[in-house]
């Protein structure tokens, strides 16, 4: 084991909740040295940690909808629906249908939690290795690449239930119609649910990228006692 592991373990670290740091006391005898395992262990406990906090901040109400790096806007392909209905003074409609696409996002964010965690759990030392080693951003790369597909089916259930209980349905239903009405337009119906699927997980993959992304900054954040171990360790690897 090297040094560069252990400072690449660093930057995962910060996927915690800021919380100071005590050093482990020392001993006369100088630190046990650290296994693998426990290097293991530790990366893979903070990186389960950081998933989760990504998906619980997404989770959030108004977690998409107030942040502008998340927000699902009115689908693109019908823009022009909802720039015609605002010429005709139907600006609520297209309000409250907007509001409903974000809320089911926030209420199927937390679905990511046990599919981040399963993918932890299958993660090799290669896998560890690779994040390491890799931009800043490798872990968020490697979760999009493991984890999208089952992300996907566990969100589109959970997002066309939710549509329909903030009655994203019908208000699409009746933008349609309205919209339909208009002369000389082209009708259009695209799949709200597998729109707001989508969306939904590229603010999920936005937040895990932030979160990763400050871990390369801050070292400070140090939860529990297998990184308190692995941190305050000074002896040779």
């Amino acid at each position: 084991m090297n040094k560069i592991l252990i400072s690449g373990f660093l930057f995962l670290s910060l996927l915690f909740s800021a919380c100071e740091y005590i050093p482990l006391p020392g001993t006369t005898d100088g630190p046990r040295p650290l296994t693998d395992g426990e290097i293991l262990s530790g990366l893979k406990e903070a990186i389960n940690v950081g998933t989760k906090k990504a998906a619980e901040k997404a989770n959030m109400t108004d977690a998409f909808f107030k942040n502008q790096l998340l927000f699902i806007a009115f689908p693109p392909e019908a823009q022009k629906v909802a720039d015609q209905l605002r010429k005709i003074g139907a600006n609520q409609i297209v309000d409250d249908f907007t509001l409903a696409l974000n809320r089911a996002a926030e209420n199927a964010a937390i679905k990511a939690t046990p599919i981040f965690a399963d993918a932890v759990r299958k993660m090799s030392w290669e896998d560890v290795r690779k994040i390491l080693k890799g931009p800043e951003n490798s872990a968020t790369l490697y979760f999009k690449q493991t984890t999208y597909q089952s992300l996907y089916q566990a969100f589109y259930p959970v997002i066309k239930e939710s549509l329909g209980q903030v009655n994203a349905t019908q208000y699409w239903g009746d933008i349609t119609t309205l919209y339909n009405q208009i002369p000389l337009v082209k009708p259009v119906n695209p799949d709200i649910a597998q729109y707001t699927t989508t969306k939904a997980l590229d603010g999920l993959f936005i937040l895990l990228a932030k979160e990763e992304a400050s871990i390369r900054k801050d070292p400070a954040a140090r939860v529990t006692d297998i990184l308190k171990r692995v941190f305050g360790y000074t002896g040779d690897i």
